[in-house]
């Protein structure tokens, strides 16, 4: 398969994702956004992967690149493509199929339970997802599910922690695929958000474990091989 993945921010990437698909076969090519790089045809990759960032669904004034990154990404979803929206990219997809994104009532950065949703079972995520299990999370936002959505879980913060349309399209409010390199990066560049709320963990417990990183790693590679035996 062709993967291909836009990136928003020089620190946020594919993490873990990038040595499943080494080690799967399957070419990555990567768009980075922020430094006006073009936008691949449709008909050039067979599965998209829309990372996050700390910018919101609504930022186009500030990051101009956004209104074309919103109308690739409907063009992509009206063609039934396979797609992983992680974050900002779940939260876009949320927007480009009419849903409302909007603030939560928490932010929720650090490592969080998230529950999976009992509709979870239905799709083709059935065995990728453990019942309950700790996440990753950074985010302030939070979103409806779009119509034909199945949800996939919920946190205690957070009522929507992601979805799954048409058996082939996903978006993730939380993190499968940070390591602890990323989770430092994220620590590093977005500092300002670690405001000592109800739920934002400080840095030094979000990289206490490295098993954790692990772990959210296995289910992302459990998530990836169902998502990658579907052809587009």
């Amino acid at each position: 398969m062709q993967i291909h993945a836009l990136y928003h921010v020089p620190f946020e990437d594919i993490g873990s994702m990038a040595a499943y698909f080494e080690k799967t076969g399957h070419d990555v090519a990567v768009t980075r956004l922020w430094q006006a790089e073009p936008l691949p045809e449709i008909t050039d990759f067979d599965m998209l992967v829309v990372m996050g960032g700390p910018m919101g669904v609504h930022d186009d004034a500030r990051h101009p690149w956004l209104a074309a990154e919103k109308r690739f990404l409907e063009a992509a979803m009206k063609r039934d493509k396979t797609i992983l929206g992680i974050c900002l990219g779940a939260q876009l997809m949320v927007h480009v199929a009419g849903a409302p994104v909007r603030p939560n009532g928490h932010r929720e950065i650090g490592w969080f339970p998230v529950r999976r949703s009992d509709q979870a079972q239905t799709t083709v995520l059935q065995d990728a997802l453990p019942p309950a299990f700790d996440a990753f999370h950074w985010h302030g936002d939070t979103f409806d599910l779009p119509a034909g959505a199945v949800p996939l879980g919920s946190s205690q913060a957070c009522t929507h922690q992601g979805f799954i349309m048409a058996d082939r399209m996903v978006g993730l409010q939380f993190h499968l695929e940070t390591t602890p390199a990323s989770a430092r990066a994220l620590i590093d560049h977005c500092a300002e958000e670690l405001d000592g709320s109800a739920y934002v963990q400080e840095p030094a417990a979000m990289l206490a474990d490295p098993q954790r990183f692990q772990q959210i790693n296995a289910i992302m590679e459990k998530l990836l091989d169902a998502l990658c035996t579907i052809h587009p």
